[in-house]
């Protein structure tokens, strides 16, 4: 009797293990690449999947977005500066099969690409570039690492650049070319002043030649604000012409 109890503990034991290794769930996210003495025979999931012991094995794959950080690279730019420049990458698997048969490891490759690539894009640009046009090249990185890693069934949604990080010496530099721009736009203003305002006072000129007594009634009003100023000295101003004409009556 002992022994027949003991033979349906072992079948039922064989059974259990026999289920626990038949019986797979996947969550809503995940995909399993299914192999067959071997060879691939499908992707399954999610939910419950039923595999054959010792003759199919599964591989479970995320389908979430990835973040990934790229490490520091040292890039010099077009114009021979040499900067440490980082990265982060947002990627996510949209081909199972494809990403577990294609690359070894998807991580590790994509991460490389990543590094090469951004070390290649940034090479081909100036330092003002780097910094100023920083979407440009995000998406133009973003563009090729989608295009060489379309064959591995991995979709790259977004690049964004972190640092670009200078020597003292670089960021010195920069901070006196910022200063000396800003002391040309200055010089630059003040001329287009200067160009303005005597365009206003030949206008201006013009109009009062054009009615002498405009010049007296300006004589009073100067001559009004000197008052004012509770100054000892008052200079009269006196028009050029009527000593002109003060002049030649003394020649006469």
């Amino acid at each position: 009797m002992s022994i027949g109890y003991v033979a349906y503990l072992l079948l039922a034991l064989v059974v259990v293990m026999f289920l626990s290794a038949a019986i797979r769930i996947l969550r809503e996210y995940q995909r399993g690449v299914v192999f067959t003495l071997g060879r691939f025979t499908g992707v399954k999931g999610p939910g419950l999947i039923i595999l054959v012991p010792f003759i199919q094995q599964m591989v479970k794959v995320d389908l979430r977005v990835v973040v990934q950080d790229v490490p520091p690279q040292d890039v010099i730019s077009r114009d021979n500066v040499s900067v440490k420049v980082n990265a982060v990458l947002y990627f996510r698997i949209v081909d199972a099969e494809r990403a577990i048969i294609q690359v070894e490891d998807f991580m590790a490759a994509t991460n490389q690409l990543a590094q090469t690539t951004l070390r290649s894009v940034l090479g081909k640009h100036e330092l003002d570039e780097m910094l100023a046009e920083r979407d440009k090249l995000n998406s133009d990185i973003q563009e090729i690492l989608d295009q060489r890693t379309d064959a591995w069934g991995i979709k790259v949604s977004n690049v964004e650049i972190k640092h670009v990080d200078l020597n003292e010496s670089m960021i010195r530099a920069i901070a006196k070319q910022a200063e000396a721009e800003r002391l040309r736009r200055a010089k630059v203003i003040n001329a287009e002043g200067e160009q303005q305002a005597a365009a206003k006072l030949v206008e201006a000129g013009r109009m009062l030649a054009a009615e002498p007594q405009a010049m007296q009634l300006r004589y009073f009003e100067a001559l009004h604000d000197i008052a004012g100023e509770r100054s000892s000295t008052v200079v009269f101003p006196l028009p050029v012409d009527l000593l002109s004409q003060f002049m030649k009556q003394q020649g006469k």
